[in-house]
C-alpha cells in the first residue's frame, strides 16, 4: 500500500559462507542495515567507520545477535590509504577470505557553487569518490591475487543522474561512483569479479528524519512514486540481491532504488 512500508523479509541464506566488508556501517543507515541483512543472509562482516564510538556500540549489538565470531570492525577513515589496507587485511585475517565489498562511506553538505569553497568541495570528493575509489582498488587487487571471484556494490545516488540546487559537489561524486563502477566492471570480469551499484533516491532513518524540517520531508517524498522515503534496509535488500548468485551476470550496472531514474 502507497505510504507504507512492505513487511520485512527474513534471511535465506543466500550468502552463507561468504565474508563481506561494509563502508560506514555504524548507526542506523544503509550501511548498518546492510551488514544486518548480510548477516541475516549467512555472511561473515566486518565493518568500517570514522566514528569509533558508534561503530564499537554496532559490533556488539551485531556480536551479540549473530555470535562474535561472525562479526568485526575496525575504524577506518576511507580518506586514509592506510587505514583502508589495514580494513581489507583484517577481513582477510579474520574470515580467511573476501568475497564481497560494500562502498557505503559518503558525505553530503548543501552549497550553492557561486558560495561553495575549495575545502567544502574537496571534502564531499575525497571521501565520497576517492574514498569509494580507494576501497575499490584494495578489494580488487586482493581478489585478483586469490583467484576467486568476488563481487563489488558501490553506493551511488539519483543525484549523480539529476540537477540538485546547492549539490554540486555532491552530484559529481556520485556521477564519479557510477562511472568507477562501470569502468572497475570492465577490468574486474577478467577475474570473475563483478562490480554493481545502487541508485537511493530518498532513504532516511529515525534520526535523520529528527533533524529534517517536515516542509523539507514532506517536499522529497512528494516526488516518491510510493510516496514514503526508503527505509534503509530496502536499499539493504537490493545490495543483498546484487553480493548474491542470483545476479550472477550483471556488471557495470546503476541500480535505481526509487523511480527516480532519468
Amino acid at each position: 500500500m502507497t505510504g507504507t512500508p512492505p513487511p520485512y523479509l527474513p534471511g535465506h541464506g543466500l550468502l552463507a559462507g561468504r565474508s563481506a566488508v561494509v563502508t560506514a556501517a555504524a548507526g542506523a543507515g544503509i550501511g548498518g542495515a546492510t551488514a544486518r541483512r548480510l548477516l541475516e543472509e549467512g555472511a561473515r562482516v566486518v565493518i568500517s567507520d570514522a566514528h569509533a564510538r558508534r561503530l564499537k556500540e554496532s559490533e556488539d549489538g551485531l556480536a551479540a545477535e549473530f555470535g562474535a565470531d561472525r562479526v568485526a570492525s575496525l575504524p577506518c577513515d576511507v580518506t586514509d590509504e592506510t587505514q583502508v589496507a589495514a580494513l581489507f587485511d583484517l577481513a582477510e585475517e579474520r574470515h580467511g577470505r573476501l568475497d564481497i565489498v560494500v562502498n557505503n562511506a559518503g558525505l553530503g553538505g548543501t552549497a550553492d557553487l557561486v558560495d561553495m569553497t575549495d575545502a567544502q568541495w574537496d571534502k564531499v570528493l575525497d571521501v565520497t569518490l576517492n574514498g569509494t575509489f580507494r576501497c575499490t582498488r584494495a578489494a580488487l587487487r586482493r581478489m585478483k591475487a586469490a583467484g576467486e571471484g568476488g563481487v563489488l556494490v558501490n553506493n551511488a545516488s539519483v543525484v549523480g543522474w539529476r540537477a540538485q540546487k546547492g549539490q554540486a559537489h555532491y552530484a559529481a561524486a556520485k556521477a564519479g561512483v557510477m562511472a568507477l563502477t562501470r569502468c572497475a566492471a570492465l577490468e574486474a570480469a577478467a577475474y570473475g569479479v563483478r562490480v554493481n551499484a545502487v541508485s537511493p533516491s530518498l532513504a532516511m532513518h529515525p534520526h535523520l528524519v529528527k533533524v529534517t524540517t517536515p516542509e523539507l520531508l514532506a517536499e522529497l517524498t512528494s516526488r516518491e512514486a510510493f510516496g514514503r522515503y526508503a527505509e534503509p534496509w530496502e536499499v539493504a535488500n537490493v545490495i543483498v540481491f546484487l553480493a548474491s548468485g542470483y545476479s550472477s551476470y550483471l556488471t557495470g550496472e546503476v541500480l535505481s532504488v526509487s523511480s527516480q531514474h532519468p
